[in-house]
């Protein structure tokens, strides 16, 4: 049997797509797409699907009823360069194989992270974990970054002073720091991608591992355009309503105050707010789909 071809993935393929000031994300295979999805879920609903229309509703149905195995069948691997603090929490996301650049056996690389000035933010003051939205005053943020950009230097001089005087390259490379560029291979299956990319594209995510999210994304959507249009229906444009929440809702449906306070309140404003700038995407025809 033939591997099957997506032709907006065999564009991409290889293709560098530039990331914050060093860094990239390169869909280096894939296995599958859409096509393979619905193959996959024929087995479970019999002679299942045949045409265009049929196959997008079968897509949207299994994603938004959480039948997830058929997603599981597609499989992508990238080619990704970020700063070390970025892949710390990258990897956070287990259900995927890497293999990682090692400073044991490679002469790590003088390539170090340098946020832009428009990153250069405050720290927030409802969220112990992020930046906030306002900018430190311009010469204050030319010196901070001329400040990094001279560590790192140092650092690095002295990381190539030590190997050439003998010190073995897995103790050297102890000092360098988390905005020093690693690069690995990482492969995942499609169900997993689209947790790993609710999670990382969302708003509160870190600015730096959002925009490899958004990279990454547009692998996914070329290898798997239908299932990456449901992922934006049922998943990344929509909202999760905690059962406090969903109280909170009915009050004011019913013309009353929501009555919750605090941060639950916030978080319950933020919520409202998505769901009235939601964009509509034309909802597929329901599949019929054997009893």
């Amino acid at each position: 049997m033939a591997r099957a071809v997506v032709e907006s993935a065999e564009a991409l393929l290889d293709q560098e797509i530039k990331v914050l000031d060093k860094g990239f994300v390169r869909l280096v295979d894939y296995m599958g797409g859409d096509d393979r999805i619905v193959q996959s879920a024929r087995v479970s609903y019999g002679t299942g699907t045949k045409s265009f229309r049929q196959d997008r509703g079968l897509i949207h149905y299994l994603l938004r009823n959480e039948h997830t195995s058929p997603f599981e069948q597609v499989v992508l691997t990238f080619h990704t360069k970020m700063p070390i603090f970025v892949a710390r929490q990258w990897v956070r996301h287990r259900t995927a194989r890497l293999n990682e650049i090692s400073g044991r056996y490679s002469i790590m690389k003088d390539e170090f992270y340098i946020p832009d000035a428009d990153q250069m933010r405050v720290q927030s003051e409802n969220n112990k974990q992020a930046r906030g939205d306002e900018t430190l005053p311009d010469a204050q943020v030319e010196a901070m970054l001329a400040e990094m950009e001279a560590d790192q230097k140092q650092i690095y001089a002295h990381y190539e002073g030590m190997i050439e005087q003998g010190l073995a390259r897995e103790i050297a490379r102890a000092n360098l720091p988390l905005s020093l560029y690693t690069e690995w291979y990482w492969q995942i299956d499609l169900h997993n991608l689209f947790r790993f990319l609710r999670l990382r594209m969302d708003s509160h995510a870190q600015y730096e591992i959002r925009v490899y999210a958004d990279a990454m994304a547009e692998c996914a959507r070329a290898v798997a355009p239908l299932a990456y249009e449901a992922f934006e229906q049922h998943i990344l444009g929509s909202v999760r309503l905690s059962r406090a929440e969903c109280i909170a809702l009915q009050a004011m449906l019913s013309g009353q105050e929501h009555g919750l306070t605090g941060r639950a309140a916030n978080i319950f404003e933020e919520k409202l707010t998505a769901i009235r700038e939601a964009t509509p995407i034309e909802e597929p025809e329901e599949p019929k789909l054997p009893v």
